[in-house]
């Protein structure tokens, strides 16, 4: 994950610097080892960093002159922040913990004093952009998460209804500029 989380969020600052614009905050929620947040701080310096994640995993000495790291479950709290990021996060639930968890990172930017918005990158299913490579990828990963979690890969008719029951007023899609994820932005 951390490989593929180089690579992916290199071009995410480079192709889409303008989704950071005006962040002074971001919180990672299940950011792991960091590996986001440094490459997002190094393209934005002024921009102040959490990752947050299980107690376990951010006890194992994770540090950066750029960034804090948080434990916690967030299924409970999600820290305060202008701006809270997910990657390849949410295809891990299925759709009612997605909602659960997509509140928590409403309340998190809505309590905020500058909150904003939140800022999601998971693979949509696109039967109808004509890649069969890049729908081959999805379907795959699909199985993938059924097999493993239970969860599963979602086409835009489903991201729609998880992003409005989770109860935000509209979002955009972008898509990424490497592989099958899109970036969406949420809005409270």
């Amino acid at each position: 994950m951390a490989s593929q989380t180089k690579t992916l969020i290199r071009e995410l600052v480079t192709s889409y610097p303008h989704i950071f614009d005006g962040l002074n905050s971001l919180v990672d929620v299940g950011g792991g080892t960091g590996t986001a947040v440094k490459i997002i701080t190094e393209a934005f310096p002024r921009l102040r960093c959490t990752v947050f994640d299980l107690p376990h995993v951010v006890a194992k000495d994770l540090k950066g002159d750029t960034f804090d790291a948080v434990g916690g479950d967030m299924f409970e709290m999600i820290p305060p922040a202008d701006a809270i990021f997910l990657k390849n996060v949410l295809h891990d639930w299925g759709d009612e913990d997605c909602i659960r968890i997509l509140k928590r990172c409403k309340e998190a930017v809505e309590s905020s004093k500058n909150g904003r918005k939140v800022i999601v990158v998971d693979i949509i299913v696109d039967s109808e952009n004509h890649d069969p490579k890049a729908l081959e990828t999805s379907l795959f990963s699909d199985v993938l998460m059924m097999c493993l979690f239970g969860a599963k890969e979602r086409y835009m008719k489903e991201w729609h209804n998880i992003i409005l029951g989770a109860g935000y007023s509209h979002y955009n899609i972008y898509p990424a500029p490497l592989g099958v994820n899109s970036i969406i932005e949420l809005f409270p």
